[in-house]
């Protein structure tokens, strides 16, 4: 089988997603061909391909065309500047949540500019993508990253043992539920930036895609009560406990929840209470300092 069998099947396979309704059917078709082959991109796929090619390939696009997430069947990633294990049972990281973690970032090396090595917390860190990018960009930060999922936990480590500088100060990984009073305690009025992506559906707003609704848990995507807002309440109020003073909170929403999230951080206590936007332009997270 040679590279211009390889071409046209990837354009069929897209076809075949497309049909399906994959949002980017052309880029998932190249993802699992490039998967298969492992080559960074099909420029450097062999002249002459596999026996077994075809029909191995026929196999992951089937799994796809029924809506497995992508990430699944390849087992990674891309977040930012890393690249993460996804795995059945763990919320899989996305483009939107990498703007979350840019605030954060921008917050950490701001006080590492300053001359202290910050001290940073991810909570609900799911397979850990902020928790490991504040680790890989901000040289020096010390690092905590809390999930109510064992799986979770364990992933995030495995994902921080993964891309950690050599230089790293390390992430600790506990499992703990945000709504628990005493969750970090010993942190209290100590942490420099707070970013969260928690869950925050509301119970009869089921996610359109099958991805997430078949495949990302519901822990990971409802947020409890009538309006989904009960888990990130509990986060703004221990962001509030945690966070020292003039330390910055960051924390992904829904759109529609930008004013609501808003008036909730801003009865907590926080300062600054701004929204911004992700990549499509939509109020998707709040940005607030501790007085």
């Amino acid at each position: 089988m040679t590279q211009p069998d390889l071409r046209s099947m990837v354009r069929g396979a897209a076809g075949i997603l497309a049909e399906a309704g994959v949002p980017s059917p052309e880029h998932d078709a190249r993802a699992l061909a490039t998967h298969l082959l492992d080559v960074p991109h099909l420029a450097y796929a062999p002249a002459e391909l596999p026996d077994d090619f075809r029909a191995d390939f026929a196999a992951l696009v089937d799994r796809r065309r029924r809506r497995e997430p992508l990430q699944h069947i390849v087992g990674h990633a891309a977040f930012r500047h890393v690249t993460l294990a996804a795995e059945p049972g763990v919320f899989v990281p996305r483009p939107e949540t990498e703007v979350v973690a840019q605030h954060g970032v921008d917050a950490a090396l701001a006080v590492a500019a300053a001359g202290r090595e910050p001290l940073l917390v991810d909570l609900c860190c799911g397979a850990g993508g902020i928790a490991v990018s504040l680790a890989v960009e901000v040289p020096g930060a010390r690092v905590i990253a809390v999930d109510a999922s064992p799986e979770a936990v364990a992933l995030t480590r495995r994902n921080h043992a993964a891309n950690a500088p050599e230089d790293g100060a390390g992430v600790r990984v506990e499992q703990g539920d945000v709504r628990d009073p005493a969750l970090l305690a010993d942190l209290d009025g100590t942490v420099d930036v707070l970013v969260s992506n928690p869950p925050y559906i509301p119970p009869d707003a089921v996610p359109n895609e099958p991805e997430v609704r078949e495949h990302d848990p519901d822990l990971a995507l409802y947020g409890g009560g009538a309006d989904g807002l009960e888990v990130p309440r509990a986060v703004v109020l221990t962001a509030r406990r945690l966070l020292r003073g003039g330390g910055v909170f960051v924390m992904e929403h829904a759109e529609v929840q930008a004013a609501a999230v808003r008036a909730i951080t801003s009865a907590a206590g926080f300062v600054d209470v701004t929204s911004f936007t992700d990549l499509t332009g939509r109020d998707r997270g709040v940005r607030a300092v501790a007085p």
